[in-house]
């Protein structure tokens, strides 16, 4: 099912927060919801459609649903880490599409800065998940998973540290313009490179800030966004993938985003050309760069030289990213910051961005999402979003 003009985003809302040692991840979820509800034009009361996935607390959608008080008659509860809630995007629409629901509900939130979860632990899930005997002897960490990626692209296309931290460096222009962005400081590349070693090659700079926080959307039937007040953004194409281990054939050449993406342009009808902003997950500099040459920007293995010079930033650069400061700079709330990705394409489209970072007449956005570990098994997601 093509849904392509078939919902529309009618309310955004990113938690201000960074730090929240005195709220609960459920309070936050319901804040966060409330805003959404209150920018679309709407109340919760509206809602007939609820989508969560793990960072839910309790037994997830079921104990959110009655927390906040609302009656869907669809859920989805859909789980692939940080590219969840763009999945989620995808799916309101498909449901609305197929008459489950009129407004859907997406809500993401976390307290990993309050809890002292950085990422830099190492897995510890339930001893029935099945890589588990396989792989938890060896204690993988998250970052090390994307240190293997990096490395590999460095060896493959003689990649370089400089241009990696170019990705950095863009992401802190942007950040300047955001009082809530966790790092406001305009970096260099010099700066980036001289920051410590945390697994080769990456450095910490290279890494996204470890915040509290969330966000929500809401989506909506197409007469329902019609009515309201807000601008309209149409989801005009969406892709999903699952990237895995492949029984040990393991190749960290590229990401899932090459199939999610392709799937979400040939939906769209669109090319990456005709994309006028990007929002792109981006946990580390590698992360963004593999993104962008798996979503088709630039060929495979000239991502390094894609990124330098400046070119994402916004008013110089060919190609504006993150225009919020993205996870590297801004906020990566619950340690899964997709959602995010989304509300900031919105603004973008909405003509909402921070003057200083507003892509002029930007009318065809791209939001990316990467869940779990890049060097291992992980989801993509991809959204071509259209204002109308």
């Amino acid at each position: 099912m093509s849904i392509r003009g078939k919902a529309f985003i009618v309310g955004a809302f990113e938690h201000p927060t960074r730090l929240a040692p005195d709220k609960s991840v459920a309070q936050l979820h319901m804040e966060c919801a409330l805003g959404a509800v209150q920018d679309a034009g709407l109340s919760l009361a509206d809602v007939d459609g609820y989508f969560c996935a793990g960072d839910a607390p309790g037994l997830g959608a079921l104990s959110m649903i009655e927390y906040m008080g609302i009656r869907p008659r669809h859920i989805d509860t859909t789980e692939t880490g940080g590219s969840s809630y763009l999945i989620h995007v995808s799916h309101a629409a498909q449901a609305i599409a197929s008459g489950r629901c009129n407004i859907a509900l997406i809500t993401l939130a976390g307290r990993p800065r309050s809890e002292a979860s950085s990422g830099l632990q190492p897995r510890n899930f339930g001893a029935n998940i099945p890589d588990q005997p396989f792989e938890a002897p060896f204690g993988p960490l998250t970052i090390n998973s994307y240190a293997l990626v990096a490395a590999r692209h460095m060896h493959q296309y003689g990649t370089t540290a400089e241009q990696l931290a170019w990705i950095k460096v863009a992401a802190s222009h942007h950040a300047q313009h955001n009082p809530h962005a966790m790092l406001r400081q305009v970096l260099t590349v010099d700066e980036v490179l001289a920051s410590p070693l945390v697994s080769d090659p990456i450095r910490r700079m290279d890494c996204c800030v470890v915040s509290d926080g969330g966000g929500a959307l809401i989506v909506a039937r197409p007469e329902i966004a019609r009515a309201l007040k807000r601008p309209a953004v149409q989801i005009r194409g969406a892709g999903e993938f699952v990237k895995g281990l492949d029984g040990g054939r393991v190749d960290l050449s590229y990401s899932g985003a090459r199939h999610s993406g392709a799937a979400a342009f040939e939906e769209a009808g669109v090319k990456p050309a005709d994309i006028q902003y990007v929002s792109i997950y981006d946990s580390f500099t590698i992360t963004v760069l593999m993104q962008l040459e798996d979503l088709g920007f630039c060929e495979k293995g000239q991502g390094g030289r894609f990124v330098a010079d400046g070119n994402l930033i916004a008013g110089s650069g060919r190609l504006p990213f993150n225009t919020d400061g993205g996870g590297l700079c801004s906020n990566h709330p619950a340690n899964r910051g997709g959602i995010t990705k989304v509300i900031e394409a919105v603004r973008q489209l909405r003509g909402e961005a921070h003057p200083a970072v507003q892509v002029q007449n930007c009318t065809l956005a791209l939001a990316q999402g990467t869940g779990g570990q890049l060097g291992a098994r992980h989801g993509s997601s991809t959204l071509i979003l259209e204002r109308v």
